[in-house]
């Protein structure tokens, strides 16, 4: 990110550049190296094979929304800063992004037909909660990456023991976003009162239990 300074054109153009590039997602696209590659694969039945599946789509519907997070903030933060870390954060997710949807492939399935949802239901709660400022857009940031830390941990303890391809990836996704929650905090995140923490809990669960199956 150079340090150029966007209009609102520039904005906006971005912002759909990045839904199209989003919920059209290639494997193809991650820039870094892929984590299970050097994983050798195991056999699994089919119902392990189905649920692990399932679960990397419900991490992939995740870095969809990821991406329409960080960009709706991005797309209203007031420091020029702010808004090239919010980007960088959202060129990382793109790895993950990446990654999720090459292990769904390898597992025989496919992501989550919601992805416009997704992208576009978090885009629209970014931008909302950064028209109050930088420091509760950062706040939301830090408490998104806080519940994903432990979503993805908890898939760690439901994913099938043998996948050992599936859990290289998702503990590389935890640690990273453990990294940019972090980021955050340091950025001057504010911290969120707990009925929107609460709520957030109570969307995520939706989502996730919607994109485990579709």
């Amino acid at each position: 990110m150079d340090d150029r300074q966007f209009t609102a054109i520039d904005r906006f153009l971005i912002g759909l550049d990045e839904a199209v590039r989003t919920i059209n997602s290639s494997p193809a696209r991650g820039s870094r190296p892929y984590p299970a590659e050097d994983v050798d694969e195991t056999a699994m039945n089919e119902r392990e094979k189905t649920h692990a599946a399932s679960l990397m789509r419900v991490n992939h519907a995740g870095e969809v929304a990821a991406q329409g997070l960080y960009q709706g903030h991005a797309s209203v933060a007031r420091d020029p800063n702010i808004e090239a870390q919010m980007r960088k954060s959202a060129d990382e997710e793109l790895d993950h992004l990446a990654w999720c949807e090459k292990r769904i492939d390898e597992l025989g399935s496919s992501p989550s037909t919601l992805r416009p949802i997704w992208y576009g239901g978090a885009f629209a709660m970014g931008a909302a909660s950064g028209i109050f400022g930088d420091k509760w857009s950062l706040g939301f940031i830090e408490e998104t990456e806080r519940q994903v830390s432990a979503h993805l941990s908890s898939h760690l303890d439901q994913l099938p023991k043998n996948d050992h391809r599936s859990r290289k990836i998702v503990t590389q996704m935890r640690d990273e976003e453990e990294a940019h929650g972090a980021k955050a905090h340091a950025a001057g995140a504010a911290a969120l009162p707990a009925p929107m923490t609460d709520a957030m809990r109570a969307i995520a669960k939706i989502m996730t239990t919607i994109a485990y199956r579709w």
